[in-house]
């Protein structure tokens, strides 16, 4: 098992916070998460949205946000800034994982929930279960049709396995420094929009 596990609070935490912005339409608080986003991992974005191109919008859409919702799951479980994954990292990680996924016979027989490996998955146990849980709630509900899913289980474990490495030390990403643009609140002080909450309980949850 992987020493920096995403932990279940971490993943449940971000599950709830992205779905009360799409219940809200928060646009501004999405706009301001994938701005972010694109500044900190501008290649895992290009990585994710490359199945638009090869696939159409629906697969590369999918395949974003899913993207989106693993980093924000490192993101939550990290102090400081995550590493910044480059063409490397994911090309190698990219390697790890079809290599992994060979392994299992009558893969592409089974459901896109179904296709991860084991030595994937005992790594990162608690971001694979809700991944997992998603892919087959998603296809089951129509949000995404069993095509779309098959086509971005595999992308979607080249990220958790480089974010992965990245943490772990086995291939670094490149290491981001803090830009210090304004006082930093913390996460106990009241958040500065005056709502009375704690930063952590307002604002501070899409910081």
């Amino acid at each position: 098992m992987s020493v920096h596990v995403v932990s279940a609070e971490a993943v449940e935490r971000t599950i709830s916070i992205f779905t009360r912005l799409d219940k809200r339409g928060d646009k501004k608080a999405m706009s301001k998460l994938a701005q972010r986003l694109q500044r900190e991992q501008p290649h895992l974005l290009q990585h994710a949205a490359a199945l638009k191109n090869e696939h159409g919008d629906a697969v590369g859409e999918a395949a974003v946000f899913y993207a989106t919702l693993v980093w924000a799951m490192f993101d939550r479980e990290r102090e400081g800034t995550l590493p910044r994954l480059t063409t490397q990292n994911l090309g190698d990680a990219d390697q790890v994982v079809t290599s992994a996924l060979s392994t299992i016979a009558g893969l592409e027989d089974r459901p896109a929930h179904e296709r991860i490996a084991p030595a994937l998955a005992s790594a990162q146990p608690n971001l694979y279960a809700k991944l997992v849980d998603m892919l087959a709630e998603d296809v089951k509900e129509s949000a995404m049709t069993a095509e779309t899913a098959a086509k971005i289980i595999k992308p979607t474990e080249v990220v958790i396995e480089a974010f992965d490495a990245a943490l772990s030390g086995r291939r670094a990403g490149e290491r981001q420094g803090t830009i210090v643009a304004e006082a930093k609140v913390g996460r106990n002080e009241p958040c500065p929009c005056g709502s009375g909450k704690k930063y952590k309980k307002c604002h501070g949850e899409l910081a």
